[in-house]
């Protein structure tokens, strides 16, 4: 993530700018060239280029927008007992419960946040629906009532002009990437390939037949003699020939795939001049291509991710191992300790600016989503990131948030780091930093340094001045999360 001073946002919106132009430009001079064919008959390089992106923009883009607006496939709701369950959960964790109701209804004055639009937000939320249904209205209205108490006001009957952020039931939001940006894609995935092959990781990639699922196309793919036994997930793999310490499975986050992460699993390994007996660390880098800024398939479902990640760490004989996530990595490792034979396996976690913790929370959805950029690094999140249309349909097609929320409960017995960014722009990291070191018998520390909150089995370490993912930007600031993942990694502590 980039800062936030006037050169970095003169940087950000004049390459958005650019960006964004490419499309209607070469729409217009593909035009124009037909119109007045003699004036451009000099300009073949260029003609051509504007011809592949005018086809990409009509042909490609607008197609596949439509098609990714099909309505989301919504899991089952479970049963009124759990819905009441974790409905108690949410309940007592709200902090601002007249901020909870205004920021999930997108900052409409409270005056308009009536009885049926809160109704509405609770059918959306913990039911999976969009359409009233009387046999829910006894449940909502206990719902309501609760959020009364709450808020120590009764909220007025009706429905006012209010509309909830309803994820998975709104428009698919997108903007147009043209080739050029994808060209960019292209280009740092085979740097960060040629890297990671440097490090000694070695490239599992599908069946050939499924390379061309992927667009930008990964040439490594075609000449890596090793294949994924998974039948949608490629990975990096580095061997494990430790014989007294524990693998590590890394889930990176939102982004352009592995290449912000390479020096942090690469020094995973460097120091191990004081270990030559005992040998290396394994570890596998799982790559999620549909919120790696990619054209591909839609996000598996928790059960099929899962499934395939199983299958990799069967394959690799590994049975139990250290568990690291960035970011929206963390709805995974939500997953895997919800499925009882994975989380058997599951030794202990370290979580780099999750997003699961306090997920009911409006802050996650709302920063990523809704809010209207100001900053550089927002304007670099809104466009890049919000606006891809591999992220954007995954978060409001297959991000169901009552499957990814993780609760302290959730991580008990295990030990456990997670790393907070103190200046975070998408989550709310004061507000998760108290709910995980409140309690919890954890030691405070002073806020204006980088600090860790120590537990019996939960730390949490603090990055006071950073922004979400520079943490692994600077050497100082990533060391620390190196030695954590390497201390994890005896078996012995």
């Amino acid at each position: 993530m980039i800062g936030t001073s006037i050169f970095d946002y003169i940087f950000i919106r004049v390459c958005i700018f650019i960006l964004h132009l490419i499309a209607p430009l070469s729409v217009l001079y593909c035009l124009s060239s037909l119109v007045y064919s003699a004036l451009f008959h000099a300009t073949g390089i260029l003609q051509v280029w504007a011809t592949l992106e005018a086809a990409f923009y009509i042909l490609v883009y607008h197609p596949r927008r439509l098609y990714l607006q099909r309505a989301a496939n919504h899991p089952t709701p479970d049963c009124r007992q759990r819905r009441r369950a974790l409905f108690q959960s949410c309940h007592k964790n709200i902090p601002d419960p007249e901020r909870y109701l205004t920021k999930w209804f997108m900052d409409a004055p409270a005056s308009e946040i009536k009885r049926e639009n809160v109704k509405d937000f609770f059918r959306w939320a913990f039911l999976n629906k969009s359409v009233p249904n009387k046999v829910d209205d006894e449940e909502l209205e206990e719902f309501v009532v609760e959020m009364e108490m709450l808020l120590g006001r009764k909220i007025e009957l009706g429905k006012g002009s209010a509309k909830c952020f309803s994820l998975t039931l709104g428009k698919v939001d997108m903007l147009h990437r043209s080739l050029a940006w994808y060209l960019c894609v292209f280009v740092v995935d085979t740097v960060a390939s040629s890297y990671l092959r440097y490090y000694s990781f070695d490239f599992h990639s599908t069946s050939l037949l499924r390379l061309p699922t992927v667009f930008p196309f990964r040439p490594f793919g075609l000449f890596t003699p090793y294949r994924s036994p998974a039948k949608t997930l490629t990975y990096w793999h580095h061997r494990h020939t430790s014989k007294n310490r524990l693998p590590v499975l890394f889930i990176h986050g939102i982004g352009i795939g592995l290449y912000p992460y390479i020096d942090f699993l690469a020094e995973l390994n460097l120091e191990n001049e004081v270990n030559e007996l005992d040998g290396e660390i394994g570890i596998i880098a799982v790559e999620i291509m549909s919120v790696s800024f990619r054209i591909t398939g839609e996000a598996p479902k928790k059960e099929e991710i899962c499934r395939e990640i199983d299958c990799i760490l069967r394959a690799h004989g590994w049975g139990k191992f250290v568990l690291a996530s960035h970011s929206y990595g963390s709805t995974i490792v939500t997953h895997l300790l919800h499925t009882p034979h994975l989380a058997q396996c599951i030794g202990p976690i370290l979580f780099i600016d999750p997003i699961t913790f306090l997920l009911h929370l409006p802050d996650v959805a709302y920063n990523f989503m809704c809010r209207k950029p100001i900053r550089a690094n927002e304007h670099q999140l809104h466009y890049f990131a919000s606006k891809d249309m591999g992220v954007s349909h995954t978060l409001f097609r297959c991000f169901f948030w009552s499957e990814n929320i993780l609760w302290k409960e959730d991580i008990q017995n295990r030990r456990v780091t997670v790393a907070l960014a103190g200046k975070d722009l998408i989550v709310n990291t004061e507000i998760v930093k108290e709910y995980l070191t409140n309690n919890s018998g954890v030691r405070g520390g002073k806020r204006s340094e980088d600090k860790t909150w120590e537990g019996n089995e939960l730390d949490v370490l603090w990055f006071p001045h950073l922004d979400h993912g520079q943490v692994f930007d600077k050497k100082i600031t990533r060391e620390r999360l190196v030695k954590i993942t390497r201390s994890y990694c005896d078996r012995k502590e």
